[in-house]
């Protein structure tokens, strides 16, 4: 690859990273442990990621357990879901705290699908953009005579083939997603 062309594939490639968090945090019904990554607990003052203070896991499929580290931090991690926009309510039994997540409806389904759909399209957007700068950086550099016009093309034609390689990778990305949600 081009060394004019990394710098625009790395952020393509954090584009799309970036979607796939959003989806990983997105509930399908299952129990997925990284529902629970954007969410901060108050530790000694601090805002710190709740995988840093307890132990996480799923003992069942639609069950999420939360073990901490310290005893008293059970009121400090009850109190970050609850303001969370995670939309579940914890149960503790004093040691750890449990999170229950009840079936999708359909409505539901077809709600988080649509959004899916929105966050695919918002990142094919992104892609676009990065794209739109690589030409016109190239178009800035044939200009100031740093580039040839051939060049150029070639560099462009390169850009539009990467542009493509990751609205493949989203459409996909956003395919699976919607299935998983929709599959009951």
């Amino acid at each position: 690859m081009d060394e004019r062309l990394k710098v625009y594939d790395s952020k393509m490639t954090k584009s799309f990273d970036a979607l796939l968090r959003d989806y990983a945090a997105i509930r399908a019904g299952r129990a997925n442990p990284h529902v629970l990554d954007k969410i901060k607990v108050d530790y000694y003052g601090t805002p710190t990621p709740l995988q840093q203070v307890g132990n996480i896991s799923v003992p069942e499929a639609r069950i999420i357990q939360i073990q901490p580290w310290e005893k008293k931090l059970i009121r400090e991690i009850e109190k970050a879901i609850m303001t969370s926009d995670l939309g579940i309510n914890p149960t503790n039994d004093g040691t750890s705290i449990r999170l229950i997540f009840p079936e999708l409806t359909e409505e539901r389904r077809k709600a988080l699908a649509k959004d899916v759909k929105k966050k695919g399209d918002e990142a094919k957007v992104a892609i676009r953009n990065i794209r739109r700068d690589a030409n016109e950086a190239f178009k800035k550099m044939n200009k100031n005579n740093e580039l040839t016009e051939d060049d150029q093309k070639d560099l462009e034609s390169q850009a539009q083939k990467m542009t493509d390689k990751y609205i493949s990778d989203i459409d996909k990305a956003v395919e699976e997603k919607t299935k998983e949600i929709m599959t009951v």
